[in-house]
């Protein structure tokens, strides 16, 4: 299907809607990518050189996580800096997230910035080498979720590390490693300014609002996921575009189908914003220079690596 100018197009992304794997640019190649591997028990899966960027993927089984581009002329990450807040990397339950934090705890490089009960979900999080936020987390099952009206209930509430991996830390858990699923789960933006980005992410790109209530920062996601996306300005409030640093490179989010595709791409010409389309994604920059990529879900990772 293929919208033509004037038609008007679905205004919200397919509740099959996903998020794929984060890009970084990083500064130490082989220390970052040691680092994914042995905190967060991620495997290299292929890797290209494309002039003098050498792009490295990681993941768990088949799966793509992160793609790290070496681009060490570029300065470090600013925290007040639009960007990146954390990547959010999704585990099937609770045992198998207590073995990743485990393995990211006893990294001397990891920095532990906290733990929280979200509610919808338990998470920790992590701060890696170069500067990026990290968040590890599994979700409790959508039938204990709070909703009020089009919100999903939200908090953060104390969780006691130590206790929870007591409760859920086995030696077999631990020594499975990568052949554990785990995915992208969400990604949270820092971003100028939360009016603006609901704009982009909400009216162009198709993301549903789950929560709104948060002061100065907003969630959202398809298909009534508690987010796929937030955006906040705690660290960022009145940033303008991003300068070229480390750190974020590209957001991922794949649809199930090309109609999706060529939804989104009416929608974004009806705004005026511009964008690139090779009839398996649709590549956009959000008002503060983040590339936002959404793809096919078959995306192979020879295909993520020549993006």
């Amino acid at each position: 299907m293929t919208v033509e100018a004037g038609e008007t197009s679905e205004t919200i992304l397919s509740a099959d809607t996903a998020m794929g794997a984060v890009t970084l640019r990083v500064g130490d190649l082989d220390g970052m990518s040691g680092y994914y591997s042995r905190a967060f028990a991620m495997a290299p899966l292929e890797e290209r050189t494309q002039g003098r960027e050498v792009h490295r993927v990681l993941g768990r089984g088949e799966t793509p996580l992160v793609r790290l581009i070496h681009t060490p002329d570029l300065p470090g990450v600013d925290p007040r800096q639009a960007g990146l807040f954390h990547t959010a990397f999704l585990f099937d339950g609770p045992e198998s997230l207590a073995a990743t934090v485990y393995r990211a705890a006893q990294d001397p490089r990891s920095r532990f910035a906290g733990s929280s009960d979200h509610l919808v979900s338990e998470a920790f999080y992590f701060t890696d080498p170069e500067g990026n936020g990290v968040e590890l987390y599994t979700d409790r099952d959508r039938s204990t979720w709070r909703r009020h009206g089009n919100q999903i209930e939200m908090d953060t509430l104390y969780l006691d590390p130590n206790a929870y991996l007591q409760r859920h830390l086995s030696e077999e858990v631990l020594e499975a490693g990568p052949g554990l699923a785990g995915r992208v789960g969400h990604v949270h933006l820092q971003v100028g300014d939360v009016a603006t980005a609901r704009d982009f992410y909400i009216d162009a790109l198709g993301f549903e609002v789950t929560q709104s209530e948060y002061p100065g920062a907003l969630f959202a996601s398809a298909g009534g996921y508690h987010h796929h996306v937030a955006m906040n300005v705690w660290n960022s409030r009145g940033a303008g575009p991003r300068a070229a640093t480390l750190g974020l490179g590209d957001v991922s989010v794949t649809v199930p189908t090309a109609a999706e595709l060529d939804s989104l791409a009416a929608r974004l010409r009806e705004r005026r914003i511009p964008f690139a389309a090779d009839g398996r994604s649709v590549t956009v920059t959000d008002p503060w220079g983040t590339s936002v990529t959404v793809a096919l879900p078959d995306l192979t990772t020879g295909e993520l690596l020549a993006r």
